[in-house]
Order: C-alpha cells, then structure tokens, then sequence
C-alpha cells in the first residue's frame, strides 16, 4: 500500500511497511465471567501486579519514548513462555471463582498508565507503594513489559497469594483502592504522584478533548469536558420485575407472527428476531422485495418491525430511500396502509426504521402535511453517535412500554440523524400534551436532558421516540433489539447482574405479545 504525496513540483511516495495479522479463535465457557478495567470496589479492595516481564522495565518503543522523540535501546520481548501460560491459567482461576474485580494490562502505556485508567474508570482514588529494588522509577512505571494489575477484596489476600504461588506465578501488592479523589502512588515510599484524581482525568482527557473539537461541532465537545470533569455515572432505576418468558410460550406450536421488515442496507435484523423470538413470537424474516414482487403480504401477521441500518446508504438522508420504496410502489402502499388501519396490529420501527416510520407519517399521527410532520435529522454533534446512554421511560399510551414507566435504562445508540425535529411547535406541544413522547435521554439525576454527551443528538427535551395516540405504533432511536440479554449491556449494576433474571428491555418485546393475546 502506498501513496503519492505531492507538494508542488516534488512529489514522494511514502509505503506502508508489510503488516502480518494472526487470529486466534477459542471457546467462551461462561461469558458472564468478564473482566473490566473500571475499579468496582473503592475502600474495600486491594491492587495487584503481575510482571510477567520478569524485572527488566524495558522502554524501547514505548510511549513515554516516543514523547521524548525516541526510539529507546531495547524493547519489551516474551522471554519467559511457561510463566505467560501459568499466569494466563491462574488468572483464569481466579476470574472462575470470582475472585478478580476488575484488571488491566500494561502493555499500553506503562504501569502507571494502567493504574489511572482504573481510577478513572472507577471514578475513585489509589494508594500505591511499589518497591523499586534497584531499578529506575520511570522504567517501571512506563515500560510496556507483559504484565496486569487486578483488583480483588482485601479479605481475599490469602486465597489469592496461595493460588499465584502453587503456580509458579510472581505478584506484589502495590496497594489499596480509596473511596475519594486523590491518586497517591510511591516508589519505595517516596511520592512521585500525589494529585486529586479529577485534575488528573482533566490533564489525561485533554488530547482527545482538542481532537474531538476538529473533529466535531464544537460546542457539543464543550458542554462533553465539564460534563463528564465530575461525572458520578448513571443511577438506573426499575419499576418493575424483569422476568425470562415462560417455557410453555417459548415451545408454542401456534404462536403469533411478526414480520422483521429490512430493506438493502438494513442490519440489526437477527437482533430484532432474536427478541421477538424471545418474547415467544413466531418471527419471519421479510425482505421489502418479497412484498414488491407480491410472494407475501401482511395479513396474517400481528406486528411488523423496522429495524436498523442505512437503507439505501442513507444517501437521500436517512431512510428517504426506505420511504420512496413503500409511498410510491402501489402494491407496497396498500400492504402497509391496510396493515396501519387493522386494529389487531402494531408496529417499531428502530433507528432507520425510526425515520422511516416518521418519514411514513405513522407517528406521532397520520394526517399530518410533509411539511409539518416530525422526523428525525443531523445530531447535533456532526457525526455518528455510538455510545451506551441512559433513558428513562415516561407515561404513555405505547402498548409496548407498559408497566415500565419510571424506569431509567441503559441503551445502545447508534446513529448520525437521530435528533428529533418538529418544524411546527404547536404539533411538538401536542406531543409532549398527549405523553407521545414516551422514551427520552436524562442526565445523572434521571432529568431529560440536552446536554451532550447525555443526550448524543440534540433531540429538543431529550425525545428519543415517538408513538401513536392509541398506542399501537411506537418509533424510538436506541436499539433495544441490542440490549434484551444482561450480557449485552455496556454497563449493568452489579447487583442487578446477580438479582435479574432477565434483562428489563425483554419486557418491552414481551408486552407486544400480551396486548396482542389480549386484543386478538
């Protein structure tokens, strides 16, 4: 791979040099069992290093020699291959006994890189003491040798220490974790760190903050840094009892049927099936061609769902595409006009099928001139949104959001014209009078929100979806299709990991299968 740089009358061809990649593919035995970086038990745990490189700290082609513009002598290398194994397998251990709360590498930054991320990611403080026994400080707190640091319970220490050393496997404690914000770290009693932690997560964020603001509006990357400079994290909230579906339902023979409309560009279908599937609907994969072409119709199905994606490429904007396809093909119009005026049926649509929905005309109500009617546009920010946000859900007239009103959710986002807008603010009033507006992005203390990155579109109010009067049609951006597991979540409480049966985004699909037992 190459490329022709030209500067005037001189020209350079600058190659990239040849890249080997390797994949490696292994079985999962329990995915629950994960680790992550964030620190999960602030004053009650302890930190401890695992140096797989054996004492040697070397700096060659680490970071803290490229910012000193050099390359540096000699290079972390594996020269011990038994202790990598052994420390792989105790580590397995212990994370199968649950005895690792969280952990880090420290091959990308240095040691001292890896103990602020899991203060920052914890949203807490350290104490660290590291016997130096000879060797530089900063050798040992910035070369990238093999090696992991981990947090587990202090009461642990014994178990812990006795399992590393029947395998072979050295380990130091450094130190504690501290319930307040203050990083303290020592080499051989002697303070080479002593700084409040959030000064610090302001000094580490303040590279990607000058990136973000070339690469983003602005002012969204702003209000983005004081948010987050004393970020508590969210306070999800549950009004009711996640419950798996019933077996009896599951293994059904007649159950009711759900088209999973897609389009070419669609994706997140499989998703959409598998939470159908699991609510206990009998699920069929319907591409808008099959409809088209008139090998199926929507008669004998209870519900359609419009997943996600970017039909068409998105390139009229977001599903203009999608829409085309369905307002101007007769046979297509019909299907969907007669399955929009059956009482017995209802209808999601999710991030491109979100905008289709509202490109329809299908929420918040039919009726309404193209010029008036709500859709969805450009986020705020200029760029696609992909995070993990928090929503809460309102009162509302949705079918399938009943009984989860009150609750405060996490929820993937991922989209680039999500922001809601309602060219007429008499129709945005009605909305939010009639409770049409029934899911919406809220700060820290479960308020909706416009601040960024809380809100990552912009959406006036934090609005999030749209639904119909009678509740039958329900249109929201996030993907709930993506979180109806526990284990797909970005982040879940570690009470509700242990307490939940399900996870609370299953209700929703579960409720469209009541109201559809009940309205039949």
């Amino acid at each position: 791979m190459a490329a022709l740089v030209q500067d005037g009358d001189d020209s350079e061809v600058v190659k990239s040099p040849g890249t080997l990649v390797m994949s490696g593919y292994v079985t999962c035995p329990d995915i629950n069992k994960v680790i992550t970086p964030d620190i999960k038990r602030p004053g009650e745990s302890s930190l401890m290093y695992i140096d797989i490189g054996k004492g040697k700290y070397r700096l060659g082609g680490s970071a803290l020699a490229q910012v000193y513009g050099q390359i540096g002598d000699e290079s972390p290398d594996l020269d011990d291959h038994g202790l990598l194994k052994n420390a792989f397998n105790v580590v397995q251990s212990l994370m199968d006994e649950g005895l690792v709360l969280s952990g880090h590498d420290i091959s990308d930054g240095g040691l001292v890189t890896t103990l602020l991320e899991m203060a920052f990611g914890g949203n807490c403080g350290i104490s660290i003491n590291i016997g130096a026994e000879g060797k530089d400080p900063m050798s040992i707190l910035f070369a990238e040798e093999l090696g992991l640091v981990f947090e587990y319970l202090t009461n642990k220490t014994e178990k812990i220490a006795e399992m590393l050393s029947d395998a072979g496997v050295p380990f130091e404690i450094i130190g504690r974790t501290i319930d307040e914000s203050l990083i303290s770290v020592q080499i051989d009693g002697n303070d080479v760190i002593r700084n409040r932690m959030l000064d610090l997560k302001y000094i580490w964020e303040e590279t990607s903050y000058r990136l973000d603001r070339l690469q983003a509006n602005p002012e969204c990357v702003d209000e983005e840094r004081d948010a987050i400079y004393n970020q508590r994290g969210p306070s999800y909230h549950l009004s009711f009892d996640p419950e798996p579906t019933p077996a009896n339902i599951l293994k059904a023979k007649n159950k009711l049927k759900i088209a999973i409309v897609r389009e070419e560009g669609s994706n997140s279908d499989r998703e959409m099936t598998s939470a159908f599937y699991a609510a206990g609907f009998d699920v069929w994969d319907v591409a808008m061609t099959d409809i088209a072409e008139g090998r199926i119709t929507l008669d004998s199905f209870r519900g359609v769902a419009f997943v996600g994606g970017f039909s068409y490429a998105d390139v009229l904007d977001s599903a203009k595409g999608w829409a085309g396809v369905i307002k101007f093909n007769e046979r297509v119009f019909k299907e969907f006009d007669k399955f929009y005026k059956r009482k017995d049926t209802f209808s999601l649509g999710i991030c491109n099928g979100c905008q289709l929905m509202a490109l329809l005309g299908w929420v918040p109500w039919r009726g309404l001139d193209d010029n008036v009617q709500p859709r969805f546009i450009h986020n705020s920010s200029g760029r696609f949104e992909s995070r993990f946000s928090t929503v809460r859900i309102f009162e509302s007239p949705s079918i399938m959001l009943q009984g989860m009103e009150g609750s405060v959710l996490g929820v993937w986002v991922a989209h680039g014209e999500g922001r809601s807008y309602f060219p007429d603010s008499d129709i945005f009033d009605e909305v939010l009078d009639k409770d049409l507006a029934p899911v919406r992005f809220v700060d820290e203390d479960n308020g909706p929100t416009e601040i960024y990155p809380f809100n990552p579109n912009g959406s006036p109010h934090g609005i999030t979806a749209l639904c119909s009067p009678d509740g039958r049609h329900l249109a929201l951006m996030p993907h709930p299709e993506r979180t109806f597991l526990k284990w797909q979540w970005g982040w879940m409480p570690e009470e509700w990991k242990k307490e939940l049966k399900a996870s609370p985004w299953l209700r929703m699909f579960q409720n469209a299968r009541t109201w559809c037992e009940k309205n039949g």
